[in-house]
């Protein structure tokens, strides 16, 4: 009972239908955003995520075989994702960690060079409820972020969508204007915070790598396939009231050779499509915070 209280007093539950009807940017009626998420994977610590299980059921330190599983796709993943955007001229978010700034600097200067919006991530991978201090580690990627790029970020992602129960009055605290942590709607949603109301930015645990190739393992594929079916869906939606859709990604993940030909076809679906934009997370919180103030 405490936890439902808890929700239903941050984000008070509306019913689709008796929701303002929006209206989409010009000449469109849903909105895509596409999330490419970079990490630092800490070598002396456990791995965030595995892709192999430890030889003999015994749990080793580095981990090389599960830590070269993330580097590979920071070294040669990251680029193909990179190209594939560039080359049909989508702006995505770029979901960072604050370090990734200092560890992997070609990675994020590539991003800023084409305009990519730069979210926080954390400061290294690894859930939220681990971090010591969570408003110095809020802060200290805020800080980062903004001293690389020259913004500070205004969207953040917890490492693998974890929250604790403060987190969003510290995100609220330290400027951030919203999250993609809360898979709750296909539209955006305020989420009640102090010092003020945090967004709710439709983010993605089905048209998302993690979920539908380390988790459920399915076809290289199978994102090509899900993706259609979600876009068709909303956009047939859309025409009464505007839908967003997240697509989210990993370079160790998408970006490798034998599933990169399946997201570059999902983009250029997305691209085909009528009345379909695809803009970064913060226009879409833009967009969405012109017409529904926050009610604090």
């Amino acid at each position: 009972m405490s936890d439902y209280k808890l929700l239903s007093d941050r984000v008070p539950y509306v019913p689709f239908p008796q929701r303002p009807v929006l209206k989409a940017p010009a000449g469109k009626r849903m909105l895509v955003w596409v999330i490419v998420n970079v990490e630092h994977w800490s070598i002396e610590r456990a791995m965030p995520r595995t892709v192999l299980p430890p030889p003999m059921g015994q749990n080793l330190l580095p981990d090389l075989a599960n830590w070269s599983w993330h580097e590979y796709g920071m070294r040669s993943g990251f680029w193909r994702l990179y190209e594939a955007l560039k080359q049909r001229g989508i702006t995505p978010t770029l979901a960072t960690n604050g370090i990734v700034c200092e560890t992997y600097p070609q990675v994020a200067e590539a991003a800023l060079k084409e305009g990519w919006e730069f979210m926080g991530h954390g400061w290294v991978q690894g859930p939220s409820h681990k971090v010591d201090n969570q408003a110095e580690a809020i802060a200290k990627t805020v800080e980062a972020i903004r001293k690389f790029s020259g913004k500070a970020p205004r969207g953040w992602e917890c490492p693998g969508l974890t929250e604790t129960d403060e987190t969003i009055d510290l995100l609220s605290a330290a400027g951030v204007d919203y999250v993609a942590d809360w898979v709750i709607d296909d539209q955006p949603t305020w989420i009640q915070g102090t010092p003020r109301p945090m967004l709710s930015v439709p983010y993605t645990v089905e048209i998302n790598d993690i979920p539908l190739m380390a988790i459920q393992h399915h076809r290289s594929d199978e994102m090509y396939h899900r993706g259609v079916l979600q876009l068709e869906r909303l956009w047939q939606e859309s025409a009464t009231n505007p839908r967003v859709m997240a697509i989210s990604v990993h370079p160790y993940i998408t970006g490798v050779p034998h599933r990169i030909a399946a997201f570059e076809k999902l983009l250029d679906h997305v691209l085909a499509k009528a009345e379909v934009t695809v803009m970064p997370g913060v226009e879409i919180a833009d967009w969405y915070c012109a017409q529904v103030p926050p009610q604090r």
